[in-house]
């Protein structure tokens, strides 16, 4: 146990991160995915890789933690179907782009995660979360903008506090 501990530690912990609101929360679901991975350890079919399947158990207990919690809730607006971002400045650095992505709302970090950066479908994400594939659709769709109308309020006052240099 300690050795798949010391040998996936940082990985999870930055996917744990990633979902999570805060490092603090981060840590918590970490450990809570520990738990849950040498609880089911001898689940794993060898089917797929190792770290994959403890990804997906790090993930799901962010997700659990999220249910319990009762931070998912449904959102049916309409909303266009994609409301794509477009990132032309090589200005922006991982690191903001990611803050920012953790300051989304849940509901809708959590799909921004899901769909953007780890590839699953919308269809996929439905079924983990509970939620139509319409209410994944939007809240992809509303994080989009978040982030977007963000990174122009960033700018704007990037600019606006170099004119007064």
């Amino acid at each position: 146990q300690s050795e798949i501990y010391q040998l996936y530690a940082g990985k999870l912990f930055a996917l744990s991160l990633k979902y999570s609101k805060n490092y603090e929360e981060a840590q918590d679901n970490l450990q809570n995915g520990f738990i849950t991975i040498f609880n089911k350890i001898g689940q794993y079919n060898f089917k797929g890789s190792f770290e994959g399947w403890l990804k997906k158990i790090v993930i799901n207990t962010v997700l659990q933690t999220y249910r319990q919690k009762s931070v998912l809730s449904l959102i049916t607006e309409d909303l266009p179907e994609e409301a794509e971002i477009e990132i032309e400045d090589d200005e922006l650095s991982l690191d903001y782009l990611l803050s920012i992505v953790q300051d989304l709302p849940t509901r809708y970090r959590l799909v921004f995660n899901l769909y953007v950066l780890d590839d699953y479908s919308h269809k996929e994400i439905a079924e983990i979360l509970d939620i139509s594939e319409g209410t994944s659709k939007s809240n992809l769709s509303r994080a989009r903008v978040i982030l977007k109308n963000r990174i122009a309020e960033d700018k704007a006052a990037l600019k606006k506090n170099e004119a007064f240099k």
